[in-house]
């Protein structure tokens, strides 16, 4: 797909996601807009996937790690029609089928995520699947750098080398805020690139609000045959709304109605300039 229409797709999912917030009045606002547009470069350029497709045996498979951040899902998977529109509408409320994390009851959805730290456990097993069923399909799984301070990642991360799943592309929302604070006050995380080829990663960086480069740089994988792929996405908690991006008090937040109609003049004008 056109580098411009992507950009023109993640405008229309911001849009979605703020008002599946402000609906549901609850969200984690910051980091559903950090990770849209590797959502909208994954289901529009990368994924072997479709509503028509969504139990074919040989589909690439996605697992939201960062459960937390279903409303980014939820709004891509609203418009690319594998759930009804009216269904996010009814996010969070009583017995609705889309609910604060992401669960298999939602067509489009593989594996319920959250508590964080599950989602690559569940990937590595999924992608060994296929290599030990001979299958092509891939495996791509995207984990918050917050959630990294799960040591269930790290035992991932080695079953993945040993096993050398290439069919593996792990990607970090590398965003820099979790709930509490950075990240690297609460539980330091760097030198990440060198942890991850440490356990035996194929790493590279990226911006991850760059719709170009995340194209790029998904057009690579897998990086190195027999090792495991990781994407560290730098981002932007509350990328695309000004006075959300990179304020910790947005991590869960609902804007009230004068900064939700402020958020959505930012992204009108947004989309008019990408006309």
């Amino acid at each position: 797909m056109e580098i411009c229409e992507l950009k023109k797709r993640a405008n229309r999912y911001r849009v979605k996601t703020l008002e599946i917030i402000k609906s549901a009045n609850a969200g984690h606002t910051g980091g559903d807009l950090s990770c849209i547009d590797i959502l909208t470069v994954l289901y529009n350029d990368v994924l072997n996937i479709s509503p028509e497709k969504i139990k074919d045996p040989d589909r690439d498979r996605y697992i939201q790690s960062k459960g937390h951040a279903a409303e980014a899902l939820y709004a891509v998977l609203s418009e690319l029609d594998y759930i009804p529109a009216d269904w996010v509408k009814q996010v969070g409320g009583y017995l609705s089928p889309a609910t604060g994390h992401p669960t298999n009851n939602l067509p489009g959805v593989e594996q319920n995520t959250g508590a964080l730290g599950h989602g690559l456990s569940v990937s590595v097993g999924i992608a060994l699947a296929a290599k030990l069923d001979g299958k092509k399909y891939r495996v791509f799984t995207l984990v918050g750098d917050g959630e990294l301070a799960e040591g269930s990642n790290w035992e991932a991360c080695m079953a993945a080398a040993n096993f050398k799943l290439d069919n593996l592309v792990v990607i970090v929302d590398r965003n820099r805020l979790q709930i509490s604070g950075s990240t690297e006050d609460v539980m330091a995380l760097e030198p990440l690139k060198l942890k991850f080829e440490a356990f035996g990663f194929a790493v590279h960086e990226v911006d991850g609000n760059d719709i170009a480069a995340l194209k790029d740089i998904f057009s690579a994988v897998p990086f190195e045959t027999g090792k495991p792929s990781l994407i560290l996405a730098n981002t932007i908690k509350g990328k695309g709304i000004s006075y959300m991006e990179n304020q910790l008090k947005w991590h869960h937040r609902v804007p009230t109605e004068e900064q939700y109609s402020q958020a959505m003049d930012e992204l009108r004008q947004e989309k008019e300039e990408l006309v």
